[in-house]
C-alpha cells in the first residue's frame, strides 16, 4: 500500500508519478523500496487518470457505506443470544467455571 501511497502524495502535489519520484518518496519515508514493485506500480498507472480512478472509488465507497452499516445491526441479535446460551450454561459465568474446575 506505500507504494500507492507514494503515488498518491505525489499526484496531490502536482508532481510527475515517476519510478524515480515514488522512490524517492519512498526512501524518504524510511522505507526500503522494492525497484520490481515501483516499476509495476508506474506499468499500472500508465494511461490511468488517478483524478477519475478516486472519483470512482469515493462514490463506490459511499454506496457501500450503508450496506456495511446495516449488516453488523443485523447480526448483533444473534450473537446476543449465543451470550445468552454460554452464560446459561456456565451457570451465569461464561468462561469462569472452567478457572475453578
Amino acid at each position: 500500500m506505500e507504494y500507492i501511497y507514494a503515488a498518491l502524495i505525489l499526484h496531490n502535489a502536482g508532481k510527475d508519478v515517476s519510478e524515480e519520484a515514488v522512490t524517492s518518496v519512498l526512501g524518504a519515508a524510511g522505507i526500503a523500496v522494492d525497484d520490481s514493485r515501483v516499476k509495476a506500480l508506474i506499468a499500472a498507472l500508465d494511461g490511468v487518470d488517478i483524478e477519475e480512478a478516486i472519483a470512482k472509488s469515493a462514490v463506490a465507497a459511499v454506496a457501500a457505506a450503508p450496506a456495511a452499516a446495516a449488516a453488523p445491526a443485523e447480526a448483533a441479535p444473534a450473537e446476543e443470544e449465543e451470550e445468552e446460551e454460554e452464560e446459561d450454561a456456565a451457570g451465569g459465568m461464561a468462561g469462569l467455571g472452567a478457572l475453578f474446575g
